[in-house]
């Protein structure tokens, strides 16, 4: 029982999905129509059936958005009537049941309803009704926006307001857009927005308000870029902030300044500010304070200074009345070549590396020639006895003289290394050799 019951629920539901194609008779392609003003607007209506085969018989009304509902047309296949009112301002041509307004005017808006009866030639009797609604809108362009601020003057961070307005002199049902050099701007705890968003609060102002601004204007029948107004430029007065004192010449550490003797350095005083800042350069001796210049700039001889010595720069800013300080001691020593000596590790590890690897070398070779040495001790005993040998023609008869001449030159040995200690022993204790006496 239960598997027929579905299986009915089944067939039905099939056949009411046919039936419902099958006697879709009339379609409209859509059901909202975005018009615009001064513009033709076409209410296209497609028939799925053979007009020659049925009789027809419908009106178009039109209701308007306050609710008041006129006829008008009413037709069938062989007449048509217009409501006077709207006969020049319409197109309907029977049997075609399509209606098309020439020019759209504002007070089109709303909706038009279609109903249409039909009785087919082989269904006599049987009339069939359809009906369908279209929603119009109607739209005017937006014109170009126009951007006004208030006030018109610069203004100082956290102490103004700012209200921005955008307004366009044609359009309907206009959107704003509100940018800051070029990026969208939403709602925050300082930036607030009308309704319509016609209107742009900001306060209080900070510095990060500062910027070019542009509100921009669509609706549904303008570009999807819509129209955008001149830029216009919101200057903030802010500051000093991040205040920092820098040179390019000694060593910093922290707040230490560190220059070698005799030297001229500058030290710039900076911030971000607007309007600039003014500075006072100001310097601490003994609990004692003294102006030295004013200016971003201060220039020091280190030969003035017989000591450490604490500086202080004070930047102040004139429209916002703030101000800002930065402190640091100098101190005179010797850096060497300069700054680089200590700045520049890397190029300086490098030279040493080299300085490092030379000097391993040399040293390298003097313990192997050293090594070499230890392990030949008696090379110059050997050589001092192939010396013997050369000079033992000293005692041969006849050869006196040429022997004191050699035994000369041997006693200049006198002062000599090791290396000539055994010919020199040898000839000393040997009384016949012509050379004893000449060493005595």
């Amino acid at each position: 029982m239960g598997a027929t019951g579905g299986t009915l629920l089944c067939f039905c539901s099939v056949l009411f999905i046919l039936t419902e194609t099958v006697c879709e008779f009339i379609r409209i392609p859509s059901s909202v129509h975005r018009g615009i003003e001064g513009k033709p607007l076409h209410l296209t209506v497609e028939t799925h059936f053979l007009l020659d085969e049925a009789e027809i018989q419908g009106t178009w009304s039109h209701t308007s958005s306050s609710g008041v509902r006129v006829t008008l047309v009413t037709f069938n296949k062989d007449s048509t009537i217009t409501d006077m009112t709207y006969r020049e301002r319409l197109i309907f041509r029977a049997p075609n049941v399509s209606l098309t307004i020439k020019k759209l005017r504002l007070e089109d808006e709303g909706d038009y309803h279609l109903n249409l009866n039909m009785e087919f030639h082989n269904k006599t009797g049987l009339v069939t009704k359809e009906e369908r609604t279209v929603h119009v809108t109607v739209d005017v362009p937006v014109s170009v926006p126009v951007l006004a601020r208030s006030p018109l003057h610069a203004v100082v961070e956290d102490q103004a307001n700012v209200t921005w307005s955008c307004a366009v002199e044609r359009g309907t049902r206009v959107r704003f857009l509100w940018r800051r050099d070029g990026v969208a701007l939403g709602p925050s705890d300082r930036h607030r927005f009308s309704e319509d968003n016609s209107t742009l609060f900001i306060g209080p102002v900070k510095k990060e308000d500062r910027g070019s601004y542009s509100c921009v204007a669509s609706n549904p029948v303008s570009s999807p870029a819509g129209r955008s107004s001149r830029a216009a430029e919101l200057t903030v007065y802010y500051g000093p902030y991040n205040l920092e004192v820098n040179s390019v010449q000694g060593l910093r550490t922290g707040e230490v300044f560190t220059i070698n003797p005799g030297e001229l350095v500058f030290f710039d005083c900076q911030a971000d500010s607007n309007p600039p800042n003014s500075y006072v350069w100001i310097t601490k001796s003994h609990n004692v304070t003294q102006v030295v210049t004013e200016g971003p700039r201060l220039e020091v001889r280190s030969y003035k200074l017989a000591q450490a010595e604490e500086y202080l720069c004070r930047a102040f800013n004139n429209v916002t009345k703030k101000q800002d300080e930065a402190q640091f001691t100098l101190v005179v020593a010797s850096l060497g070549t300069g700054k680089e000596k200590h700045v520049q590790e890397d190029n300086s590890m490098s030279f040493l590396t080299a300085i490092t690897v030379c000097s391993l070398f040399v040293i390298g070779c003097m313990l192997l020639f050293l090594i070499r040495r230890t392990c030949h001790p008696k090379r110059g005993h050997e050589d001092a006895t192939e010396d013997f040998g050369i000079y033992e023609f000293v005692s041969i008869p006849g050869k006196m003289e040429s022997a004191q001449a050699s035994c000369r030159s041997l006693a200049r040995l006198e002062s000599a290394q090791d290396m000539h200690t055994t010919i020199y022993d040898v000839i000393r204790h040997v009384p016949e050799m012509p050379c004893h006496s000449l060493l005595k």
